[in-house]
C-alpha cells in the first residue's frame, strides 16, 4: 500500500471495490482499531452488495458487514480489497 498508516477518516464514505474483478463491495461506514496505537483493525461496511454478501463475513452488533483491514489492498478514490476475503 501506498501509504502504511491511512487515517480512518480518509476511508469514510469511499466505495470498496474487489482488486481482482472491480466487483463493488459496499461502502466504507466506520473503522475499528487500537486505541493505543491507532493502527487500523477493520472496515465497518454499510450498502453491501451481493458480491460481498456472497463472502459470508462476520457482522457487527448493528448488522454492518466486517472486513480485515489486512484485506486492503490499496487506497485512493477507492478502498482496493482482495477477493475471497
Amino acid at each position: 500500500m501506498a501509504d502504511d498508516h491511512p487515517r480512518g477518516t480518509e476511508i469514510i464514505g469511499k466505495t470498496i471495490v474487489s482488486e481482482e474483478h472491480g466487483k463493488k463491495y459496499g461502502n466504507v461506514e466506520d473503522v475499528s482499531f487500537v486505541a493505543d496505537t491507532g493502527e487500523l483493525m477493520n472496515i465497518l461496511v454499510s450498502q453491501t452488495t451481493d458480491h460481498l454478501n456472497d463472502e459470508q463475513l462476520q457482522k457487527d452488533s448493528q448488522g454492518r458487514t466486517i472486513v480485515p483491514f489486512s484485506a486492503v489492498k490499496s487506497i485512493g478514490d477507492f478502498v482496493i480489497v482482495s477477493e475471497g476475503l
